[in-house]
């Protein structure tokens, strides 16, 4: 690696960690003061009352290593006009998701909010051509969806489910401490990596800044957490994941391995309710994390599984070439996690 594109790299890195770490703990006597907190009850069995503006302190981090990124000429080098297009998208859409998480957090929106407000912000993704348009097939190859002759009706209802299911996983992932900003690190430290190995240098840039908030984040989000993600950081997260993977060629497939666990439980849940004859968007204690908690484990230690597993995937994907090997990998968790769900559904029906 050259010594220029290290330094840039430690750089971005260097001052997202750094207003991360500064910002967590001022934002969470801020959230205090506001009166912006999590207080025990439900799903929540933490102590005390727990700040949930997180989200600030890491959209303050991304933000000002972006602009250092920006300042320095580092962030749009080698870059196209459709390329420039995307990362505007990744910023404003980004912005639209914080400020939508923030107005959550602060008068707690329905269900049905939240979801139109995504499937806005989606659109905005759509409109500045972040689309999943592509991916690969195991034997068929590289498949281009926009020359079919459905075209736009197939890859932009693809987009909107993909940027929406991020931002709705993350979320509900959210549920125990560290665990999403631990997951969300380890995706953005493999797409960072992954975007190196293809010579995406300028791009590696923008999973590597959001790497640095969520690591300067997680020693006050670990358990016992002194601050939570809160939707401001949920949403932002969420679109940032999914827009990461988009962006520059698209990492779909890197994502799905490292973020299957998370995914297969979100799609488990909406089809339980819906079976149980409950809103899809109906907080409960079904999700796997909560299910191994109520069985006993300890928060920490499903915390360390969930990443120990993310992570196996993570560099699964990094080594293994074989799409074929790669698509079994993704149902052969698929598999596991619905299995799980379904023999831990069938003890709690018999409690």
């Amino acid at each position: 690696m050259p010594v220029e594109q290290l330094l840039q790299y430690v750089l971005v890195f260097g001052v997202a960690f750094g207003v991360a770490l500064i910002a967590s703990p001022l934002v969470a006597r801020l959230g205090h003061r506001l009166g912006l907190v999590d207080r025990p009850g439900g799903r929540r069995a933490h102590w005390g009352e727990v700040p949930r503006l997180g989200g600030v302190a890491i959209f303050a981090a991304f933000g000002a290593a972006v602009g250092v990124a920006a300042w320095w000429g580092m962030l749009t080098v080698g870059y196209s006009a459709d390329d420039f297009t995307r990362l505007v998208g990744l910023l404003v859409g980004g912005v639209g998701a914080f400020l939508f998480g923030l107005a959550d957090d602060r008068f707690e929106l329905s269900p049905r909010v939240q979801l139109i407000c995504q499937f806005l912000l989606a659109f905005i993704a759509v409109g500045t051509l972040l689309w999943l348009e592509r991916f690969t097939l195991p034997v068929l190859g590289l498949v281009a969806l926009s020359d079919y002759p459905w075209g736009a009706w197939a890859y932009v209802p693809l987009t909107v489910l993909w940027m929406m299911g991020m931002m709705n996983t993350v979320n509900w992932l959210d549920g125990l401490d560290g665990l999403a900003a631990g997951v969300g690190t380890i995706l953005c430290l493999v797409l960072a990596i992954h975007m190196h190995r293809v010579s995406q240098p300028s791009v590696a840039l923008l999973p590597i800044a959001l790497l640095g908030a969520l690591l300067g984040f997680l020693p006050y989000n670990f358990a016992p957490a002194r601050i939570f993600l809160g939707s401001a950081g949920a949403f932002f997260l969420g679109y940032g994941l999914g827009g990461l993977g988009l962006i520059a060629g698209g990492r779909v497939a890197t994502a799905l391995l490292v973020m299957g666990l998370p995914i297969v439980d979100v799609a488990w849940q909406i089809f339980d309710r819906v079976r149980h004859h409950r809103s899809p968007g109906q907080a409960d204690r079904g999700h796997l994390h909560f299910r191994l908690l109520d069985l006993g484990l300890s928060e920490r230690t499903i915390v360390l599984l969930y990443w120990s597993f993310c992570a196996l995937f993570g560099l699964l994907a990094l080594m293994v070439s074989s799409r074929i090997y790669k698509l079994l990998a993704l149902v052969g968790v698929g598999v596991g996690v619905l299995a799980a769900l379904a023999w831990l559904s069938g003890r709690r029906e018999e409690r």
